[in-house]
């Protein structure tokens, strides 16, 4: 391997939660000694890990009422492993608010299917129960409030619910990944990438003042990772369906998080309400979804970029017209993409946002501006449908990282996965120490 002073065994291209968790896990649980982090950003997790651009959410799949019981058991030993993380390393509580949670049924059809779900689910979760009205009114009192005493209510409850400062949780990754002085970690903040090449079985990263020598290299980067990804032949058959999630503020209406039943059809996350994790005076409702051509919201410059990772290819119009044209998707992204709308957007969103609370206002709903980033799915152009789920795609010592399943939650496995990966690549001689890591995080959570 080249020796100069911008070689390394493994670069990292992306300073999210994923790309910090990755670095964590590389920094003290192998015997890799020369790391760099890359992030285009001046300080890590600024763009869909921060705050105000995701859900805050930590997802178990117990009241997540789109996922299968097989889904639910992987992704909660996924998020098992950030909430023990948690639970070792914010013993204060700045990056976590633990609430209780719940999904909401109403009607006869809704909850017949929540009672099924109860009792496939309650043996993983033996948390869960299920909440009469009344039991429901004493929890959550304006859930009931101004709702039709004859309307059937039903809930699905479990007092394990965490929001999450995805944002501080990098930072708390980062640090805790630099505390090693053992290892040599670069970070570079506030430099883009500009390409990737493979040169003699080398990965050369170009950025705008040097060029960096990689053995490995794992990209991180959220939507931009596909872009990347073609660049070195891989993921061709993919594009991009950039998925904008916005949201609505209303003063202090509930204890905890409150969800509604997942839609039939609809492949994109129900609405739900639950107190800020930094502030339990307000209340966040959302996430909407509307399709934007961008890699990140608010980011217009990364319209060409998305064009890229799209591709104008016949097989790829016909791919977003085909998944686009689905007379329920349709409407839905277009009411979505009217939701974000001055004026009429709160007067059509507050209709969702009653199903949760039934005696809220007008006045009490305001967007929430500048809130909600981009969820890139995956849309496969050999059979033109949407790929839920984790996207990543693995090559000759390289791994690109799109979007993890789902998002954050599953950060530390996602990054125990490519860990794995990256010590395979790197030979013989590198080592992963799993059993060190699960004691560290999990107490008696097994990594998986």
């Amino acid at each position: 391997m080249n020796n100069s002073e911008n070689s390394y065994e493994v670069v990292i291209i992306g300073g999210g939660v994923c790309g910090t968790a990755l670095l964590y896990v590389l920094s003290n649980y192998t015997n890799i000694n020369n790391i760099a982090l890359i992030e285009k950003e001046p300080q890590v997790a600024l763009v869909n890990s921060a705050k105000h651009n995701n859900s805050q959410t930590l997802h178990f799949g117990d009241i997540e009422t789109n996922y299968t019981l097989k889904k639910a058991r992987k992704v909660n030993s996924a998020a098992s492993l950030v909430k023990n993380y948690l639970l070792q390393c914010d013993r204060d509580k700045n990056i976590y608010t633990k609430y209780h949670k719940m999904v909401l049924a109403v009607g006869e059809k809704q909850i017949a299917n929540l009672k099924e779900r109860y009792h496939e689910f309650k043996q993983l979760f033996p948390d869960l129960k299920l909440l009469t009205r009344e039991e429901i009114a004493a929890v959550e009192p304006n859930v009931l409030t101004a709702r039709d005493p004859e309307e059937e209510i039903l809930a699905l409850y479990t007092p394990e619910g965490y929001t999450v400062d995805y944002h501080q949780l990098a930072v708390s990754f980062l640090e805790n990944a630099i505390k090693n002085r053992h290892k040599n970690i670069d970070l570079m903040m506030a430099t883009k990438v500009k390409k990737i090449t493979r040169t003699n079985d080398l990965y050369q990263i170009e950025t705008g003042n040097k060029t960096l020598i990689a053995k490995t290299v794992a990209v991180t980067a959220g939507a931009h990772s596909l872009l990347f990804a073609k660049s070195l032949g891989y993921g061709l058959n993919y594009a991009l369906l950039s998925v904008a999630g916005s949201f609505y503020f209303a003063p202090e209406l509930l204890n905890g998080k409150v969800y509604t039943v997942q839609r039939e059809k609809l492949p994109f996350a129900a609405i739900h309400g639950d107190p800020e994790v930094d502030n339990s005076k307000i209340t966040r409702f959302g996430p909407t979804a509307k399709v934007l051509p961008l890699l990140e919201r608010r980011n217009y410059s990364t319209f060409f970029e998305y064009l890229q990772t799209a591709g104008l290819s016949f097989k790829a119009v016909l791919s977003f017209l085909k998944i686009l044209s689905d007379p329920v998707i349709f409407k839905y992204i277009l009411l979505n993409f009217i939701y974000d709308f001055p004026l009429v957007g709160n007067r059509l969103f507050i209709k969702e946002v009653k199903k949760i609370i039934p005696a809220i206002t007008l006045k009490q709903l305001k967007f929430a501006k500048g809130y909600g980033g981009v969820r890139p799915q995956i849309v496969n152009l050999n059979n033109k449908a949407l790929e839920m789920g984790e996207a990543k795609i693995t090559g000759d010592k390289i791994i690109f990282n799109i979007t993890p399943s789902p998002g954050a939650s599953t950060c530390l496995q996602n990054a125990v996965d490519d860990t794995e990966k990256i010590v395979a690549f790197l030979g013989n001689k590198y080592k992963f120490d799993r059993d060190k890591l699960t004691e560290d995080i999990s107490g008696n959570v097994t990594v998986s």
